[in-house]
């Protein structure tokens, strides 16, 4: 069984319950597996990063194992703007979707799924066409400046770390991991801050030696990351130095780089 997200962004939880923890959320177009099935709630792999969760049984629309193969082997579409309305002209409703979102088999701004047709009049990303550069990393890191900072988080209403450095290499046509510590294992790796370049990834641990926190290399000694929210600091070979409070916030443990 599969299924795809048929709202803006439905919230992904770690077990079948509404109290249980934020672990991840679906953006509009994501697909997914179905792994099992409760009165309420479903078990679900999502097909992009292979992140295992539970979703409510009333935020998804099923898929033909058929459709949902044809849809995880075509180059989608991506929405490009921050927030914009997405048009159902079968239903005749509107709702927004957020950056980042899928547009399956988008055709001059339509598509359709299942029964319903769509219109997106908004820009559209094609990463598997765009040619992504550490330039255009950076564009679209700045896209989520001051996004306040939420677990689980992957949209401009609010983000986490892991979930920031995924949905902006998933604008450039790189599919990362969900978690900092499975994309601390993904890339290859630098030897010294000295040699890392924009759009590389800063990965940081705690004092146990596990790797919590993961941000965008800018240059110049600074990084952009969620942390209270998608923000800008200093970055050396220490860590993170934020000088508002003149501490420093994390401790520097790997960079790796993708490009």
């Amino acid at each position: 069984m599969f299924g795809i997200c048929n709202l803006s962004v439905v919230p992904c939880r770690k077990s079948a319950s509404d109290r249980s923890e934020m672990v991840t959320q679906l953006l509009f177009g994501e697909t997914f597996e179905i792994l099992f099935e409760q009165k309420k709630w479903i078990k679900i792999k999502n097909h992009f990063d292979g992140y295992i969760s539970w979703i409510d049984k009333k935020q998804y629309e099923p898929l033909p194992q058929k459709i949902f193969s044809k849809l995880t082997k075509e180059a989608a579409c991506l929405a490009g703007e921050l927030i914009h309305p997405l048009s159902n002209v079968t239903d005749e409703k509107i709702f927004p979707i957020v950056l980042g979102s899928t547009l399956p088999a988008l055709r001059n701004n339509k598509f359709e799924l299942l029964k319903s047709k769509f219109i997106y009049e908004g820009q559209v990303i094609k990463p598997a066409v765009k040619k992504h550069t550490r330039t255009s990393i950076l564009e679209y890191a700045y896209l989520y400046l001051n996004t306040p900072y939420l677990w689980g988080g992957r949209s401009p209403f609010g983000i986490d770390c892991s979930g920031f450095t995924q949905l902006v290499y998933k604008l450039n046509g790189i599919n990362l991991l969900r978690d900092a510590s499975q994309q601390a294992a993904m890339g290859k790796a630098i030897d010294f801050i000295d040699e890392a370049r924009p759009g590389d990834l800063a990965f940081f641990d705690n004092d146990a030696g596990k790797i919590t926190h993961v941000g965008i290399v800018l240059g110049n000694n600074k990084i952009i990351h969620a942390s209270g929210c998608v923000r800008i600091d200093k970055l050396d070979h220490y860590g993170i130095f934020n000088e508002e409070k003149n501490v420093y916030s994390h401790q520097l443990r790997i960079i790796r780089t993708f490009i």
